[in-house]
């Protein structure tokens, strides 16, 4: 037997030591090794170094931005249209600071998203150096996590981590901060790395009794709803959901976050709930004796005045985050689990209920069909001769069809969109619930298009919100990004001036932007299209709707922008004013329902 180490032995044990890498080098490999794909980001001084590790790499595509909100946004869309997580790269300072509004937005709407930003080196954090912030303080109130990593040898474990945490439990946002020093040194690199994240232990598996206690309480109920959230399609658990509502036959409502969660098209499907829902979803809801709430967190859009919610129902509220629970509305059985998971076992407990045991809903659907039928969806024309922006809106949807990705801007045509489009899946509808952030349209489009590239996305914006972001049509027309915009140009802050007309007597303060029908025309968007090196079509008259419509759907070398002239007075109904109960709700301007709550007879009343 040989007594020393042989060449072959020798290199074997070569072999086994870690490979060398620079902490930017190491960065790449992480991403590569967690499945990304694609980036967005805007190179600065302290991200450089990784920056030059990623024009070498021949698996992740990087999108150079215009703005880092831009990344930020387009990161959200990625993950929302795909499921998979979205990444965004900033440099120190006010690139990293640039993030944070869609930092918040992912936040908000539990969107998966890593943020990876550069920082000052190490040795002048704390010294107001250059292009220095406290990114991670900044971002701490609206992440699940923000790390700081000085040292190389620490960015595999907390990259991975970092993915962890975001796409995991509760979706959300997860920030990255890396010094430019411990981008530069070496340290050895070691996959899979030991991932230590001390009380992260997020609970999806529910527990039984709860469970069976749900599955009574909707067997005892009358007057059942399924209050769907924007949970159950982060889950993925749409299937699960439909089979569901199906063998229980209770009706169901989709919030802003989860339309296409259950299919417009569905029997049971009573519409969008809140201050501009249906008016058989927001009454449903009201008139209920149970509400089992399914990844929806009882938001003040949803409830009105929170005290006079669904006054006689008791609720079930399941979501994966405790902290949503009985947060805002008290919860008779708290279920704490992952809704496809919770779903699954709600099923096989509801079969377990005898048929003769279970409360007949004929009476409840009667009332909720009729409901259906006196107070459907609808709009007035304009008195002004110019476009109603609800039938322009719908005409995207039915000539886009379910297929199609839909991505919102802020405002009213986002409640437009939701309302007038037909989604008959997930991830078809994207745009800012929680926060309600202007700009984020064009950019998340951006984003959806890279990740569902075989999809016809629309960004669907107003003159307001495509100022905010409309730069990154240079980033689509260089990146070959063939999105479709329709500009819904009121010439107005569309949603600040209709609460103008209706609550401040009609004095419409700072909400002319002089972009559409009598005006400067200030861009003027087609202009500003041609520019950029994209498709602008100007729509002003009924009968060059669909043609634009078909033009842009068969432009796919380019992004379109079609600039739609509509009404400024177009309003958004059915609305509950804010802070009053939702049986305060109007279907059209001075016209409510009346609910007697002996009969739930239902009339229209000017109020």
């Amino acid at each position: 037997m040989p007594t020393e180490a042989t060449p072959l032995s020798a290199a074997a044990g070569a072999r086994r030591s870690p490979e060398i890498l620079t902490g930017s080098g190491a960065v790449l490999r992480t991403l590569e090794h967690l499945g990304i794909t694609d980036v967005f980001g805007l190179p600065g001084g302290a991200i450089i170094p990784f920056y030059d590790e990623l024009m070498a790499s021949k698996t992740i595509r990087h999108i150079l931005v215009r703005h880092e909100q831009g990344a930020g946004h387009a990161a959200e869309g990625y993950a929302s249209a795909s499921g998979k997580v979205g990444v965004a790269i900033a440099t120190s300072g006010p690139g990293a600071t640039n993030l944070v509004t869609a930092i918040a937005d992912a936040y908000m709407d539990s969107v998966p998203f890593i943020a990876i930003t550069g920082q000052v080196f190490s040795t002048l954090m704390g010294t107001d150096a250059f292009q220095e912030a406290d990114i991670v303080g900044i971002t701490m109130p609206i992440t699940k996590h923000s790390f700081l990593v000085t040292d190389p040898a620490d960015v595999p474990a907390t990259l991975a981590a970092a993915h962890l945490i975001a796409t995991t439990g509760r979706p959300g946002p997860v920030l990255v901060d890396i010094t430019k020093d411990a981008q530069q040194k070496s340290a050895p690199y070691v996959w899979p790395p030991k991932i230590d994240l001390p009380g992260y232990r997020p609970v999806t598996k529910a527990h039984g009794k709860q469970i069976t206690a749900a599955a009574q309480l909707l067997a005892e109920a009358e007057r059942p709803v399924l209050y769907v959230g924007g949970g159950v399609i982060r889950s993925r658990a749409t299937a699960e959901l439909l089979r569901f509502a199906e063998a229980t036959g209770a009706p169901v409502v989709t919030t802003l976050m989860a339309r296409g969660a259950f299919p417009d098209s569905h029997p049971q499907h009573l519409g969008m709930p809140g201050m501009h829902g249906t008016v058989p979803a927001v009454l449903g809801l009201q008139d209920s004796d149970l509400i089992i709430a399914l990844g929806a967190r009882f938001d003040d859009r949803v409830t009105g005045k929170a005290d006079e919610f669904a006054p006689n129902a008791k609720v079930v509220h399941v979501d994966i985050d405790p902290a949503e629970i009985s947060k805002i509305r008290f919860a008779d059985v708290p279920i704490v689990g992952d809704a496809k998971e919770v779903l699954v076992d709600l099923l096989d407990a509801w079969g377990g209920i005898a048929v003769d045991d279970r409360a007949s809903t004929a009476d409840w659907w009667a009332k909720l069909h009729q409901l259906k039928v006196d107070f459907p969806l609808g709009y007035a024309e304009p008195t002004d001769g110019l476009l109603a922006p609800q039938a322009i809106i719908k005409r995207i949807g039915e000539l886009s069809g379910p297929e199609a990705v839909y991505a919102s801007g802020v405002g009213q045509h986002q409640m437009w969109s939701a309302q007038f489009i037909k989604y008959e899946r997930p991830n078809a509808w994207l745009n800012s619930g929680g926060a309600g952030t202007m700009g984020y349209s064009v950019p998340a489009a951006m984003g959806a298009k890279v990740a569902e590239p075989d999809r016809v996305v629309w960004a669907i914006d107003g003159d307001g919100c495509f100022q905010m972001t409309n730069q990154e049509l240079a980033t689509c027309v260089i990146n070959d990004i063939p999105i479709k915009v329709a500009i819904i140009n009121n010439s107005s802050l569309g949603m600040v001036r209709q609460w103008q007309t209706l609550f401040y007597d009609g004095r419409h303060s700072f909400t002319d932007l002089e972009t559409g029908h009598d005006s400067r025309r200030v861009p003027d968007f087609v202009k500003l299209a041609d520019a950029y090196g994209a498709l602008g079509i100007r729509v002003e008259k009924a009968d060059e709707v669909d043609a634009a419509i078909q033009l842009a759907l068969e432009t796919n070398d380019r992004p379109v922008v079609i600039d739609f002239v509509v009404s400024r007075d177009s309003m958004v109904w059915p609305m509950v004013p804010q802070g009053v109960s939702n049986s305060s709700i109007e279907y059209a301007q001075a016209l409510a329902p009346t609910w007697d709550d002996e009969d739930a007879d239902m009339t229209g009343e000017t109020a």
